[in-house]
């Protein structure tokens, strides 16, 4: 995550889960003109996108439990408050907690969600490393 505690509501960070993650980051680096680092996190390869000093996105290899036909694909995070206390009325609202919520090391706590007419989205309380 970068640049500061983002308010409530908002979008603050894309995640690229890649199934081949060389390709991805050779084609955005030459595309857009992105710099790729390491992030240095414990226990898996996490690729940052940056753009001169500020990080703008993510990548990691796509688990190998996600099945073969879901696409690489970009996930939106946005910023709350409190993402357990959301989590838990995503299915009153007519959603679909899909995952977590789960905390990520140094970083937050996030859920992935899907809205009733099938959006996917991630939201995340950050809680250091920004």
């Amino acid at each position: 995550m970068s640049n500061g505690k983002p308010p409530h509501g908002t979008f603050c960070w894309n995640e690229l889960m890649s199934r081949n993650s060389a390709a991805a980051e050779k084609f955005y680096t030459e595309l857009i003109g992105w710099k790729a680092a390491d992030s240095g996190m414990p226990g898996m390869k996490y690729t940052l996108f940056k753009t001169a000093d500020n990080d703008v996105g993510g990548m990691m290899d796509m688990p190998k439990e996600i099945p073969e036909e879901v696409p690489s694909h970009w996930m939106s995070y946005i910023a709350v408050d409190d993402v357990d206390a959301l989590a838990k009325k995503v299915g009153d609202l007519g959603g679909v907690l899909m995952h977590g919520p789960q905390d990520v090391p140094s970083v937050g706590r996030f859920c992935i969600i899907q809205d009733p007419s099938g959006g996917v989205v991630s939201l995340i309380t950050l809680t250091g490393g920004e």
